[in-house]
């Protein structure tokens, strides 16, 4: 995992907001896949619509890149759907990607052993 960074949001829907979170999802991930520093990015849902997860996985140069260009435009009308209600990140960050982050509460955690 050295030089990346994983990101795991965990996401509240607001009531009768699903349908139109998926279609902002939608046009996220297009404009996402265009990074060449974003190595997995996913959203999941549970059954009851309620609650979504997104899985962001970078090479550490390219996150504040994602935050500050790709997902500003779309900052707004995302969060008109859901709340954040939690964001744990993994590998190591600077003060650059912390300055983007901590406005979520994130979580850090710093990688010990393992491989990706």
């Amino acid at each position: 995992m050295k030089n990346e960074i994983i990101c795991v949001f965990t996401l509240s829907v607001k009531e009768g907001q699903f349908a139109n979170f998926r279609n902002l999802a939608s046009e996220i991930v297009k404009e996402t896949e265009k990074e060449p520093g974003t190595l997995t990015y996913m959203y999941s849902v549970s059954d009851d619509q309620k609650t979504a997860h997104i899985i962001e996985g970078y090479k550490a140069d390219a996150l504040v890149s994602h935050v500050d260009v790709t997902f500003a435009p779309f900052a707004e009308r995302f969060i008109s759907h859901v709340d954040v209600t939690g964001l744990t990140v993994y590998g190591e960050t600077d003060e650059h990607i912390r300055k983007r982050l901590d406005a979520f509460g994130a979580v850090y955690m710093k990688t010990f052993a393992g491989f990706t």
